[in-house]
């Protein structure tokens, strides 16, 4: 089962960095991340969202190789895969991967301006080497569907870090 988590950032960059230091920790199989998304507020309130799988290009990319292998059934591979990359990035730009957008867009619309927040879909991890390596950042629990107790290791791990006297502060 995978679990939820929300995390609002004083500033624009630092979700990233967290999301970054989330990748590593998942190349050394510290925890299974299906998604993460950063979500951005700018200077005039609109909410951005920076998906780390990209549903346009991997869905093109498909696209052109079925219609590139249908086309050769047809004897015109090239026009096949010309229409298999269309509708393909069409079929990726409305594809909604991992978590849903309109929900993270509601709760960065909760945002203060030039803030970010960085949301994370994961199944299982190991919490006792990455809380402390997230804690670093600090940051506010906007949202969480994790267990009430590894939830207040969360918080503990966030009030730790750099980020506590700006605590509350993006939201």
């Amino acid at each position: 089962m995978a679990t939820l988590v929300a995390i609002a950032y004083p500033d624009k960059d630092k979700a990233k960095e967290v999301r970054n230091v989330l990748t590593h920790l998942q190349k050394q199989y510290l925890v299974d991340l299906v998604d993460a998304v950063v979500v951005t507020r700018d200077d005039k309130g609109k909410v951005h969202l920076d998906q780390a799988v990209p549903l346009t290009g991997m869905s093109a990319a498909n696209g052109a190789l079925w219609g590139m292998l249908i086309g050769l059934l047809f004897f015109n591979p090239l026009l096949g895969a010309a229409v298999g990359a269309a509708s393909g990035a069409i079929a990726g730009k409305f594809s909604d991967y991992g978590i849903e957008d309109n929900f993270m867009r509601s709760l960065g619309e909760k945002l203060k301006p030039n803030t970010s927040a960085l949301f994370v879909l994961a199944r299982g991890g190991v919490p006792e080497r990455v809380l402390p390596e997230v804690g670093k950042y600090g940051g506010t629990v906007l949202h969480t569907s994790l267990p009430p107790e590894t939830e207040e290791q969360l918080r503990a791990a966030l009030s730790s870090g750099p980020e506590q006297e700006a605590k509350g502060t993006a939201v």
